[in-house]
């Protein structure tokens, strides 16, 4: 089954989520300039966030990483997460549940 959905059409703020009865979560997450999400973790799954527009500081465990517009980044989520919006920032996030065993290589797709 395919579903098509536009990104800028998602209802809700900050976080829209895509394809709410499916998996992996999909995730929207738009910030105005100064704002920022909390700390959380989501510590079964492991995440990637795209970088839209903007800029974020993207603290995990309290250590920032400086994301720009069109950086990809992966990390586990299992982490204290917070991003900070430097700019009006618009992010894609795909929360992946995390698979038993060992973990695939690129060797494997």
């Amino acid at each position: 089954m395919v579903h098509i959905k536009s990104l800028p059409e998602l209802e809700g703020e900050p976080h829209a989520n895509a394809f709410p009865s499916e998996e992996p979560k999909t995730i929207r997450l738009t910030l105005s300039e100064g704002e920022h999400v909390e700390p959380h973790a989501h510590p079964d799954r492991d995440i990637v966030l795209y970088l839209i527009s903007g800029s974020l500081e993207l603290r995990l465990d309290g250590e920032p990483y400086h994301v720009t517009q069109g950086d990809v980044v992966h990390f586990d989520g299992a982490q204290d997460i917070s991003p900070v919006a430097k700019a009006d920032s618009t992010a894609l996030l795909v929360l992946a549940a995390k698979r038993e065993g060992p973990s695939s290589s690129e060797g494997d797709l």
